[in-house]
């Protein structure tokens, strides 16, 4: 048998690149079947925020007068050396594992199997495989759960389990498929197969002369990467993008939120070659509705560089140009028998018809034919499908999403903090302009947006 090393980590937070262990377990698995255990607070270096100290029991206190990583990197490289590496969701725990020795200079790699995925292959009907389900349905013994060498014994007890009660082919057979090297291009590192994260986030491409190809986002980076490069490839842009690529790096979010927020940003800032780059923010555009009395309400051309849109006024539409814009406003006079020179389409002339009555597309409130106001309720109508969503709060508002907040203006995005600290240059900071996909995206969230309450 193999020398095992099953494994499980408490940390800081989610993001390997970020945050830091805190405790590590490991039950070390010999080949003849020997069995040792080994438990390790570690002090982060930095402050354990409240949320994860209620979920793992460890504080800051606690952790306060334990060694740092650096003083236990030798004894936990002994533990795993020569060992398959098993976890649960073992990304996670792999990942901060070969940060935290990178950030040593140690080159850790070892074989990984994890759990999660072990146990979707061999259980195929269930539909959850989280830890505590496990726990319910094999029957496992929890001591305590989310503290480390706890968790590792129940990894443990889960390999035992499926060895002792399945067919030991049919359990060979999920790891080989487990364990099937991706292909990558050969002018890239075949490690980058183990240092891509799990976790959402966005990924850059870069080709010849480190020129920016692409950015993209994802919920499981590694997995995004990695589908660039498969053999199924569907289209020829996506082939040619491959064989342009020579290297590659990412950004780790929160979230699949933060991972959208920072695609849009850095396309637009960036320009890489092979995205579909939106248009520049000064040609977004949208209707408003002027008062000219009387019942008169007046479409309006409202730019996004003069504009805020769907804060102090109703606003209809978002248009990529005045064009377009006008086209659409067009398309909704003629369906609607709305009059071209009360929308501003043709000059008005006092008594005088619009072009669109004479042709019987206009009911005639150009001359008086129909009161002003009906014509503007007819008008709200026809626009309403357009109407954007008004920003819900009189001044910032916040999305938070895991240990990160992101902050909003009036739909407009100023950035992503993780401390009071950031939260606060944020505030001070420029404000950006409008950005249609970053609209685009937020809106879809507003059930999500809470006000920022001020300290």
């Amino acid at each position: 048998m193999r020398p095992l090393a099953f494994v499980d980590l408490e940390t800081t937070g989610a993001t390997a690149s970020r945050d830091r262990i805190t405790e590590i377990g490991i039950v070390e698995v010999d080949a003849d079947g020997e069995v040792r255990e080994w438990q390790q607070l570690v002090n982060p270096g930095v402050p354990i925020p409240p949320f994860i100290e209620q979920l793992t029991g460890i504080s800051n206190a606690m952790v306060a007068a334990a060694p740092s990583f650096a003083e236990v990197a030798e004894e936990t490289l002994r533990r795993l050396d020569g060992r398959l590496f098993i976890a649960h969701n073992a990304r996670f725990d792999y990942g901060f594992l070969r940060n935290e020795f990178r950030r040593l200079g140690i080159a850790f790699r070892a074989p990984v199997v994890c759990t999660v995925k072990l146990s979707r292959a061999l259980f195929p009907e269930q539909r959850r495989h989280n830890l505590d389900t496990l726990i319910e349905r094999h029957g496992l013994a929890a001591d305590a759960r989310h503290r480390a060498l706890a968790d590792a014994q129940l990894i443990h007890q889960f390999w035992q389990k499926i060895h002792a009660d399945l067919d030991h082919e049919r359990i060979a057979a999920a790891l080989r498929e487990q364990n099937a090297n991706p292909t990558l291009p050969p002018h890239l590192d075949p490690a980058l197969v183990d240092e891509l994260p799990d976790g959402p986030g966005v990924y850059l491409f870069y080709g010849d002369d480190e020129r920016l190809l692409y950015v993209g986002k994802a919920k499981n980076i590694g997995q995004r990467v990695l589908s660039h490069f498969a053999a199924d490839r569907r289209t020829a842009r996506e082939m040619a993008l491959a064989l342009e690529v020579r290297r590659i790096d990412w950004i780790e979010t929160a979230g699949e939120v933060g991972a959208g927020l920072q695609e849009a940003l850095l396309i637009k800032r960036l320009q890489p070659d092979h995205n579909r780059l939106p248009r520049r923010p000064d040609e977004t555009c949208t209707w408003t509705l002027v008062d000219e009395g009387e019942g008169w309400l007046r479409p309006q051309l409202a730019m996004a560089a003069e504009h805020d849109f769907g804060v102090h006024s109703a606003c209809y539409g978002l248009f990529k140009t005045p064009k377009e814009a006008t086209t659409v406003l067009r398309t909704l006079a003629a369906g609607h028998q709305l009059c071209d020179a009360l929308l501003g389409l043709a000059p008005r002339t006092i008594g005088q018809p619009c072009p669109a009555y004479a042709g019987k597309r206009c009911k005639g409130a150009c001359v008086g034919h129909e009161p002003f106001a009906r014509h503007s309720m007819r008008l709200v109508g026809a626009l309403s499908r357009l109407k954007l969503v008004s920003w819900p709060f009189p001044g910032l508002g916040i999305i938070r999403e895991g240990g990160e907040v992101h902050l909003i203006d009036g739909w407009r995005y100023l950035g992503t903090a993780r401390s009071e600290t950031e939260l606060h240059e944020l505030q001070a900071g420029a404000r950006p302009p409008f950005e249609r996909d970053i609209y685009k995206l937020l809106v879809k969230l507003v059930g999500r947006l809470q006000p920022l309450c001020r300290s």
